[in-house]
């Protein structure tokens, strides 16, 4: 096992071999943990296919032209031999990585960690645990606002359209959403960053709000694959909320260290 301070000179500064073998050993460690939550999707991948399409079950019977007039009755239609495959294939990769966002994200702090201050070190622990519970928390409202974009966007195209929707299809939307919403409960963890390492100032958040609003709106329109109007709003508004509460964070931040300053 290699140590965690690898490459790391007394004074805080490393070598660009030394950010490079630093750096593979952070990705080597990460690829190890997605690989071992792959193992643990595949060992339960009954149960997770089960809970990725309990959102398309809940949808069917709200559907204008479906045949299918209960939860019981939902299936996919596999179309292609190989789409088994895939599907094992896409709940491997996709759920390993999110049963290893802890570790991915604690390699990612260990990694930029040499180039903070002492006092800014200190975050690693409520880093790590916030964007964790960031991402779930995102997943979960993702999942909760998939029946309700399966209703719209199956509906929208009259009763002259019946579902008739592949496992491969299906899954993919679903990941794609739970992963655009996990990502963007990243938002306040990025603006937060860039305020601790001087790149970002509150002044300019405070400053930005209007151009904020509309960059917000655009950002999750291109990260979420339906696209419908109650997702847009379902995850811009939480997205707005943790703006402004980097702003909030920036105002705390500043006061400190003016009284830091003062008092030496």
């Amino acid at each position: 096992m290699v140590d965690d301070t690898i490459g790391q000179a007394g004074s805080g500064e490393m070598t660009l071999i030394e950010h490079l073998t630093e750096l593979r050993i952070r990705i080597l460690k990460s690829l190890a943990a997605v690989l071992v939550g792959a193992v643990v999707c595949l060992i339960f991948n009954n149960q997770i296919i089960d809970a990725l399409i309990e959102p398309y079950c809940d949808a069917i019977p709200k559907l204008n032209n479906s045949r299918l007039t209960s939860a019981e009755d939902c299936a996919l239609f596999q179309r292609s031999p190989t789409e088994g495959f895939s599907l094992l294939f896409s709940i491997a990769a996709y759920g390993g990585l999110a049963l290893a966002m802890p570790v991915v994200l604690w390699q990612l702090w260990k990694f930029i960690v040499p180039g903070l201050y002492p006092h800014e070190k200190r975050y690693a622990v409520p880093f790590v645990f916030s964007g964790v519970t960031l991402f779930f928390l995102g997943a979960g409202l993702a999942y909760w606002s998939i029946p309700r974009a399966l209703e719209f966007l199956l509906n929208i195209g009259g009763d002259r359209l019946e579902e008739l929707l592949a496992p491969a299809d299906y899954i993919s939307f679903v990941i794609k959403m739970l992963v655009a919403f996990g990502l963007g409960f990243q938002f306040p963890l990025v603006l937060i960053f860039l305020q601790m390492i001087g790149l970002v100032h509150y002044e300019t958040l405070e400053g930005g709000r209007r151009y904020a609003i509309v960059g917000i709106v655009v950002l999750v329109a291109i990260l979420t694959p339906s696209g419908d109007p109650g997702t847009l709003i379902v995850l811009s508004v939480p997205m707005y909320i943790f703006y402004e509460a980097a702003i909030v964070f920036g105002k705390l931040q500043s006061r400190r260290q003016r009284k830091a300053g003062a008092a030496a």
